[in-house]
């Protein structure tokens, strides 16, 4: 096994694994504040289900670019062996941080600003879509992150 083959599936790795453990704990965050509202509240339950599924966005992105590299980039859908150097490898890993740990970061800072909003349907279920807005600007820096390791991977030769 090349080195350069390793840093490649350790950057799939945490493109998939950081930004997936982010949105699973906003989305967590979110469901519990929400199951509090829904349960007094039951008739604000696909306001506050849209709230709570924001923070996942950023799960998605890092799957689709450990898929994207896996199938464009590596072959392992395709069952070729693909030969990588160490310093492509190491330009696959780089390239995949910014979704891994902007995606984390993010989507726990947007379940946090969710479950603000699911509050403020609770008081007052007319504000709906304020509170949507304000959860999806957090979301804006994660889709640059995206964009860059999209592009990153796009562009590596290997």
């Amino acid at each position: 096994m090349e080195w350069g083959f390793i840093l490649a599936y350790v950057g799939v790795a945490i493109a998939v694994f950081l930004s997936g453990c982010g949105s699973a704990r906003g989305v967590s965050m979110a469901a519990q504040a929400g199951a509090g509202i829904v349960a007094e509240q039951p008739e604000h339950f696909s306001k506050v289900l849209i709230l709570e599924a924001l923070p996942g966005t950023q799960g998605i992105y890092g799957f689709l670019v450990g898929v994207l590299l896996m199938a464009l980039k590596l072959g392992t859908f395709s069952g070729d062996v693909v030969s990588i150097s160490t310093a492509v490898g190491l330009q696959v890993l780089l390239g995949c941080l910014p979704i891994g740990i902007v995606g984390y970061f993010s989507a726990v800072m947007q379940g946090k600003a969710a479950v603000a909003a699911i509050h403020m349907v609770g008081r007052r279920p007319e504000e709906s879509g304020k509170g949507v807005t304000m959860t999806v600007l957090v979301e804006t820096y994660a889709v640059l992150a995206f964009l860059v390791s999209l592009l990153s991977i796009i562009f590596i030769k290997v």
